[in-house]
C-alpha cells in the first residue's frame, strides 16, 4: 500500500506545480481584476497591479489610484482626491512604495 501511495504523492505534488501561473516576461504587467483590501477607483476603467501596489486607470497615461488618492507621474509625482486634481506635488515617498520604485524623480 506504501508503494502505490508514494507515486500518486509524487504526481500530486508535480501536478500541483504544474497550474501554478507562468511568471510574466518584464513587458507584461500582471493584472489582477481586483484587491481583496483596497477597493478600486469609483467609475474608473483599472486593474490592480500587485508589482505596483496599486490601481491602473486604463486610458489615462500613468494615473494610477489606491485607498481614495490618486497619483501621476508627470517627470515628477503629484496627487490628488479626484482623477481630474487639482494636483499637488510629491516626491517618491509620497507614493506607494512598488509605484515610487517604478520612476525615478
Amino acid at each position: 500500500m506504501m508503494r502505490a501511495a508514494l507515486p500518486l504523492a509524487a504526481l500530486l505534488v508535480l501536478a500541483g506545480c504544474s497550474v501554478q501561473p507562468q511568471m510574466p516576461g518584464k513587458s507584461e504587467p500582471v493584472r489582477q481584476q481586483s484587491h481583496p483590501r483596497y477597493a478600486p477607483p469609483p467609475g474608473g476603467n483599472a486593474y490592480w497591479d500587485p508589482s505596483l501596489g496599486v490601481y491602473v486607470l486604463q486610458g489615462s497615461s500613468k494615473v494610477y489610484y489606491r485607498e481614495r488618492v490618486y497619483y501621476r507621474w508627470n517627470r515628477g509625482w503629484s496627487w490628488s482626491s479626484s482623477a481630474q486634481g487639482p494636483w499637488q506635488p510629491t516626491d517618491s515617498s509620497g507614493v506607494p512604495a512598488g509605484l515610487g520604485r517604478t520612476y525615478s524623480d
